[in-house]
């Protein structure tokens, strides 16, 4: 029998794993039509993909700004393997250019990032998907809107506080408040205490920016607060001053953006730059739903998932454009 036959009779039919191999790892092997209609699949996938992007913040704020790394074949691959390289001479100054420059000896390292699928299952029964047909109604969303929302707040919680160290072929995941090569440092007052004043707030948000700048990394930046925060800066930078202290710190050069982030806890403030030099969003697999049947076919089980990670990263010499202050 040919292979090209035989992988296209494991594909229609085989176990899940069976038909993944037989496609190349292509998760639409797992979407065929053969139990949801195409615009019973257009109906949930628009359900999860709305959920999951009204709950991300920051994952947003990397790919509104294309810092990104698309990977080819995301279920294929389960560790990303990166290199960071020391820095290099300076730029000669010659008349004739004949002079030969100061030679470098570049050190490459080899990094590693593990790629884990983010995922959340739901099942449907045969008579719920008969009545649905049957009568006309669409397929109720409300479970792939839940699922989805867990997945956008466990995206959104590695980004910012890290994965518990999840660990695997010699790299760690982790987030903005504990990255090791992140710079830390101390607020002159919590920023909801009585001792905080506008001006205390924006001397502290300018000390980040520069302790940024002594990193060599230049923005621009956006500005993450906990939710305790918000409230704050929207209060008169001074009495009888016209503006808030959240549209004096907007006006800092540099400073795109201030987000309220849920999951940032008590008096933890940062400032990113907004650079694929500090951090990017590594896609193996946008957020999709894929199907398989059991109970004899009974019940048909659903599981919506992605690979999306974040990278963040420091040269050699451990300059970083994350500033993390407490």
């Amino acid at each position: 029998m040919d292979i090209k036959m035989l992988q296209k009779m494991i594909a229609a039919g085989g176990t899940t794993a069976q038909r993944l191999l037989a496609s190349g790892m292509n998760v639409n092997a797992l979407r065929t039509n053969a139990t949801l209609r195409k615009d019973e699949w257009k109906h949930y996938d628009t359900a999860a993909i709305k959920v999951a992007q009204r709950r991300l913040v920051g994952v947003a704020d990397l790919m509104s700004r294309g810092l990104t790394y698309q990977l080819a074949n995301g279920l294929g691959t389960t560790v990303l393997e990166y290199e960071d390289m020391s820095d290099v001479n300076e730029a000669q100054l010659s008349l004739d250019a004949v002079s030969r420059g100061q030679s470098d000896a570049v050190e490459f390292d080899m990094n590693y990032l593990p790629l884990p699928i983010t995922h959340a299952d739901f099942d449907i029964s045969i008579r719920k998907l008969n009545a649905s047909r049957t009568t006309g109604q669409p397929l109720d969303t409300i479970m792939i809107e839940a699922k989805a929302e867990k997945i956008a707040e466990k995206l959104e919680t590695i980004l910012f506080t890290g994965s518990d160290t999840f660990t695997f072929g010699g790299g760690t995941i982790y987030g903005y408040t504990d990255f090791p090569h992140r710079n830390t440092g101390s607020l002159s007052a919590n920023w909801d205490a009585t001792a905080a004043t506008g001006a205390t707030i924006l001397a502290d948000v300018v000390a980040m920016k520069q302790a940024s700048i002594n990193d060599r990394h230049y923005g621009p930046w956006v500005l993450y607060i906990p939710t305790a925060y918000e409230t704050i800066l929207d209060e008169d930078y001074v009495s009888g001053y016209p503006k808030t202290i959240r549209q004096r710190l907007l006006e800092v050069g540099g400073i795109s953006d201030i987000k309220v982030v849920d999951l940032l806890t008590a008096n933890n403030v940062l400032l990113v730059e907004m650079d694929s030099k500090t951090v990017r969003m590594v896609e193996g697999l946008p957020l999709t739903t894929v199907e398989w049947q059991t109970q004899g076919n009974m019940v048909f089980n659903f599981k919506l998932m992605t690979i999306s990670v974040p990278q963040l990263r420091a040269d050699q010499d451990n300059r970083c454009g994350i500033q993390h202050w407490t």
